[in-house]
């Protein structure tokens, strides 16, 4: 059986690396060995990053509401154990979006959460 040769399997596969590798500084964009080094770099810091960015969102949401609370007396641990018992489930995006935007609507919620804390 004569031997094949892959060249069109081979070219295709190359280029396909070097398309996702296109905007890499230097040689990372050209050579096909360190733009494919790169590319499975890239990807794996993507797939990492897509659940980093859950965290990063998470953690800036608390910063704001805490930031807010604190102006309005409470901390945050204090202002969330309030608004569980005042039976309010407003997710911690809302409430950093109403930190920035409504801060009266805020400051009434941290005055609920104040009430039920008291009692």
């Amino acid at each position: 059986m004569p031997r094949v040769k892959g060249g069109t399997v081979t070219r295709k596969r190359r280029k396909k690396v070097l398309k996702l590798a296109k905007g890499y500084y230097g040689s990372k964009h050209t050579l096909y060995k360190v733009a494919n080094q790169q590319v499975m770099k890239s990807l794996m810091y993507a797939f990492r990053d897509r659940r980093q960015k859950k965290r990063d969102f998470r953690k800036l949401w608390i910063t704001r509401i805490n930031a807010a609370a604190r102006i309005n007396g409470l901390s945050y641990s204090r202002l969330m154990h309030g608004l569980k018992l005042a039976d309010i489930e407003v997710n911690r995006k809302m409430l950093a979006e109403l930190a920035i935007a409504d801060e009266q609507a805020f400051a009434q919620l941290a005055t609920a959460a104040k009430q039920k804390l008291e009692k």
